[in-house]
């Protein structure tokens, strides 16, 4: 029989081929590097057999769907090797996830224990060595019900019966099976190069009424140096955790009897804070932004007119006064719109920009919880602009522009992605389609390359999500852009047009860092702690190695800190070396160390973080410097 190759070619084969006898009979090299197969545009096993007139593509090593197959396949081997571990635990789900996998386990009363892990990955090392077939079968949604029921797995006979499909394909692999659509490795002697990193609690179906599982996370690689390489970046991100960095640089706290996600800005973060959203300020001014503010609740009457009572009130608070029900607010735009409303605007009057330091309260699970990553309360740099249709583009590449700038301050790379309509949604979709265009065409016209996030918009509109890529390669996502035709609807907002009628402006929502607080936490682990100098907490420490130094240590602090600079002095009765170390510690970028001679001819001598020195310097020379550090906002530490 004759089936097409992805370059279009035609190959004849023997009646009852698979994708992988066709590798094979390519070359010994492609069947060796081949993971699965896409026939007529459907990702399948390599092992599925072909029919006349299939188109075939062969997924290998190098494809994009190949690393998720393999830790997919990877996450069934940890299942197998629990299972033939442990007795009477029972398996859940095991999905794949950015740079890895996770597998949920119902281990009774028992807690996974980093030595169980260590036994849990010698197990599948086995399992890999024993190179099994991993085969797929295919059955009646009842038969397979009563199959899993004999196993005792309960949790997959909830999931089954749930499957609206008459039939369910099942993964086996020796004495494992598993649900699953797939596709897998073929054998499980693909799987070489993957490693246990954490186990934690999770609840079934992430419902905290549900029972408490034991989820084991892993990650797997085709390539051993590829592996390592991860390793060391997990490592790496370690020691840049922004929690341990937080409380090390006295940056934030959390505290239960606060609250699980409301951290508190300790007074070094707190200067960090204020000196972002001082600049941030000054930035929209720049550009032609007004500054407003807006209540931290609002009737709840408003949250239904928007749609985010029926679309977003799991995420939502609530509470009553004299009555009547409010809802704090989760987002800013509903003030904004009030303020646009609050007057009769003409066409001329357009755009119309309002920015706010927003604080903003959100539901979250407290499984999800992380640092200042994931919060539930939180200050958004949230501005929204209401303009003409023939002005969006442009606005929207005005803010494109605006991202582009501020990263380029702090050393971020950044991709882009549009996210389109979601299956929960208001307004029409012909709303939604012009909204996505000109997302589209503003990037275009731009020259910027994006990826679709199919079906991840917001409720009321597409939107650009611009993801950061730090110091160590990881991904951020922090600002976003979101065209919106709905809510103007909604709230009936309008503009007098050059006709003399009534038309209806667009709205954009965005944010250039995001949520504040989720930035600083991002720039902690970026800098790892070692804050460039113009948002550094602490920018210089003075130290006095003899007391006859101490008047005029004291004398520069008081002349630095007029300049407005952020300087602390330490004059303790300590040997040198000793402060050095601790400011070091303390990543402060400018330590100026005085003795008898800076006293004598007058001069400073500033040790850098780095531990390069600056000798014999004026004052006067000292100040400039720092100023143009400041003035350019360098990410260096002298100039």
């Amino acid at each position: 029989m004759n089936i097409i190759l992805a370059d279009g070619s035609n190959r004849e084969i023997a009646n009852g081929s698979s994708a992988y006898d066709v590798a094979a009979d390519i070359s010994p090299k492609l069947a060796k590097k081949s993971v699965a197969a896409e026939i007529n545009g459907k990702l399948t096993d390599l092992r599925t057999e072909l029919n006349e007139g299939d188109k075939l593509r062969l997924v290998t090593e190098d494809d994009p769907e190949a690393i998720e197959i393999l830790r997919h396949s990877t996450a069934h081997v940890m299942a197998q090797a629990v299972q033939r571990l442990y007795d009477d635990v029972k398996v859940t789900i095991g999905p794949v996830v950015k740079d890895g996998f996770y597998y949920d386990f119902d281990t009774g009363d028992r807690k996974f224990t980093p030595e169980d892990l260590e036994k849990i990955e010698k197990e599948m090392k086995k399992i890999a060595q024993e190179k099994i077939p991993v085969q797929r079968e295919v059955l009646e949604k009842d038969d397979a019900v009563e199959k899993f029921r004999d196993m005792g797995e309960d949790y997959k006979v909830e999931l089954i019966e749930e499957i609206e499909d008459p039939t369910v394909s099942l993964y086996g692999q020796g004495d494992f099976t598993d649900l699953c659509r797939g596709p897998h490795v073929d054998n499980t002697s693909r799987i070489k190069h993957f490693k246990l990193l954490s186990v934690a609690g999770a609840y079934w179906r992430g419902d905290e009424k549900n029972k408490m599982l034991q989820r084991v996370y892993g990650t797997s690689w085709f390539k051993k140096d590829e592996l390592e390489n991860y390793l060391t970046m997990l490592e790496e991100a370690r020691k840049r955790d922004h929690r341990k960095l937080g409380r090390q640089l006295k940056l934030f706290m959390m505290d239960d009897e606060v609250g699980a996600g409301f951290p508190i800005y300790l007074p070094n973060g707190g200067v960090l804070r204020s000196t972002l959203e001082d600049f941030e300020r000054k930035e929209h001014l720049k550009r032609g932004y007004d500054i407003v503010y807006g209540p931290n609740i609002l009737k709840q009457d408003m949250w239904k007119r928007s749609g985010h009572y029926d679309n977003y009130r799991e995420n939502m608070y609530f509470t009553e006064i004299d009555e009547t029900e409010f809802g704090i607010k989760p987002m800013n735009c509903l003030s904004h719109m009030m303020t646009f409303k609050s007057e009769l605007r003409s066409y001329r009057d357009l755009p119309q920009k309002y920015f706010e330091l927003g604080t903003v309260h959100r539901h979250e699970k407290s499984g999800v919880l992380h640092g200042l990553m994931r919060v539930r309360a939180f200050t958004q740099d949230d501005a929204h602009i209401f303009c003409r249709p023939d002005q969006l583009e442009d606005e929207i590449i005005k803010i494109i522009d605006f991202v582009d700038e501020v990263m380029n301050i702090f050393g971020f790379e950044f991709e882009l992605e549009i996210s389109t309509r979601p299956e929960k949604f208001i307004g029409s979709i012909d709303n939604w389609d012009k909204a996505t265009d000109a997302l589209k065409q503003a990037l275009d016209k731009k020259g910027l390359p994006y990826e679709i996030n199919e079906g991840d918009g917001a409720f009321y509109g597409p939107k650009i999500d611009i993801k950061l890529k730090d110091a160590i390669g990881r991904f951020w996502q922090c600002a976003t852009i979101q065209a919106d035709f709905n809510l103007p609807e909604r709230f009936d907002i309008n503009y007098i047009g050059e006709d003399g009628d009534k038309h209806r402006p667009v709205m954009l929502h965005r944010v250039i860092l995001g949520s504040v607080d989720r930035f600083i936490g991002i720039l902690i682990e970026h800098f790892a702690g070692s804050f460039p100098i113009w948002i550094a907490p602490v920018q210089v420490k003075v130290m006095s190695i003899t007391d006859d130094a101490l008047e005029h240590a004291k004398e520069i602090e008081n002349s630095l800190r007029a300049e407005g600079f952020r300087v602390q002095g330490d004059y303790r009765n300590e040997k040198i070396n000793l402060k050095i170390r601790e400011a070091q510690l303390e990543k402060v970028p400018h330590m100026i160390v005085l003795g008898k001679k800076e006293v004598e001819e007058n001069k400073i001598s500033v040790r850098l973080r780095d531990g390069s020195n600056k000798n014999n310097l004026d004052l006067s020379t000292y100040i400039d410097v720092l100023k143009g550090l400041n003035e350019i906002k360098s990410l260096e530490l002298w100039r």
